[in-house]
């Protein structure tokens, strides 16, 4: 495994597109699958990288780690994209240290996701985070600041409104079918894709459509036989694909393949048909929407969406911010101690030799010796070290809290 000599929050960088400021079509040129992600892992030495991750999500494609400058992470990330790496550059947004922190912070809770408060990003990051990890690229540093920022939006989903209810891209797919489908239960619906995105949403379906008139075709057949017998629907090989794309009446995709997987030729001739492509890069082929019949949408357009129970999570981001700042904060305290400590050590290093020094020995011995048994060498060493730390803490004056600490331990203990 390879380290760091020094993580530095200095270095920690986030590099990425999102929604903000790319539609659907350019951030699928970005977007990264397994294999891709993979093959970046295998990659990254090349270009001096030890420490990172990547978020590819319908929202967006980050690049999270450590390097010396972002640099190193975007043209890592873009050999492996569609898009060339002068794209990204033009829409791409930079941060570093602590403002790093803080964006990692904010996806985490979903205050940065494209609906307000979708919740589904967590479990996006935790597996961006897990594959990166099981290739040896997240180090202790960059886990603690993981970890800081899963706990902070843990606390964020118990304590506030900002992910209660059920709004998400998928959910949003199921209000949209709601309200312009009737009579759902003789409607086909052909679902696409049993991933995590996939998964949820046919859960979805079932739940708030309360049809199990539902056919589910995946890459993996077995994904697609297991999920449908938990839920009582019915699946299909992938050879049979363009069968069931012409006896839908509904047809969600959720593949997240590198190239469309619904081609027009599936669609032409056939009766009316609502489409909707749940992932980026887009797989419904492109120009589906301009054949007589067939309703198209994707992402962007069902983010737009908007029901009550968002307006109750916008009044929740105050709060939500609040306890992302306590929680950086003490990130950051962590962070400060962590830095003091091979100074510390050294401290009690010396204090440790002075203490068996025949010097040191010579001297205490002319001191009254009721001063010394109430507490052990070992106590009164890591006594003066516990000062030291608060001093260093507060004031990062080395070289006086060093000479501080050898006066401490040399003055009589009744003193201390």
């Amino acid at each position: 495994m390879h380290r760091q000599k020094l993580t530095d929050i200095n270095n920690f960088f986030i590099v990425g597109i999102n929604y903000r400021k790319t539609d659907a079509s350019l951030r699928g040129k970005f977007a990264i699958n397994e294999d891709q992600y993979l093959q970046l892992l295998h990659t990254a030495q090349s270009f001096n990288i030890k420490e990172f991750f990547v978020l590819s999500t319908c929202n967006r494609t980050e690049i999270y780690g450590f390097a010396e400058n972002a640099t190193q992470l975007s043209n890592l990330l873009c050999t492996q994209t569609e898009g060339s790496i002068e794209q990204f550059n033009e829409k791409a947004y930079v941060k570093k240290g602590r403002p790093a922190l803080e964006h990692l912070f904010n996806v985490s809770a979903g205050l940065d996701s494209q609906i307000l408060g979708d919740y589904e990003i967590v479990g996006q990051l935790k597996q961006a985070v897990k594959f990166s990890k099981a290739h040896n690229f997240i180090d202790t540093y960059l886990e603690r600041i993981i970890n800081a920022a899963l706990q902070s939006s843990k606390e964020i989903k118990n304590t506030t409104s900002l992910s209660d209810g059920t709004v998400s891209v998928s959910f949003a797919a199921i209000q949209f079918i709601k309200e312009k489908i009737t009579d759902i239960r003789n409607k086909k619906i052909l679902l696409l894709g049993v991933g995590k995105i996939g998964g949820n949403t046919c859960k979805n379906l079932v739940d708030y459509l309360n049809t199990t008139n539902i056919t589910l075709i995946n890459r993996t057949e077995e994904k697609a036989r297991i999920l449908a017998t938990e839920l009582g629907l019915q699946y299909a090989p992938a050879k049979d694909l363009a069968n069931q794309i012409t006896q839908a009446d509904i047809i969600v995709v959720a593949t997240n393949a590198a190239k469309p997987i619904v081609l027009k030729k599936h669609l032409t001739g056939n009766t009316e048909k609502l489409i909707i492509d749940l992932s980026i890069p887009y797989n419904v082929e492109e120009g589906a929407s301009e054949l007589p019949g067939i309703t198209l949408l994707n992402v962007d357009e069902l983010s737009k969406i908007k029901d009550d129970t968002l307006q109750k999570r916008k009044a929740a981001v105050p709060k939500a911010k609040t306890i992302i700042a306590t929680h950086i904060h003490d990130f950051i305290d962590w962070h400060q101690m962590r830095k003091n400590v091979p100074v510390l050590k050294a401290v009690k290093n010396k204090l440790q030799q002075m203490h068996n020094c025949g010097l040191y020995i010579a001297a205490k011995a002319q001191q009254n010796n009721s001063c010394d048994i109430s507490t052990a060498p070992e106590q009164k060493i890591q006594k003066v070290i516990d000062g030291m730390a608060v001093k260093m803490r507060n004031h990062a004056t080395y070289g006086c809290h060093y000479i501080e600490a050898i006066n401490d331990f040399i003055a009589p203990t009744a003193s201390n």
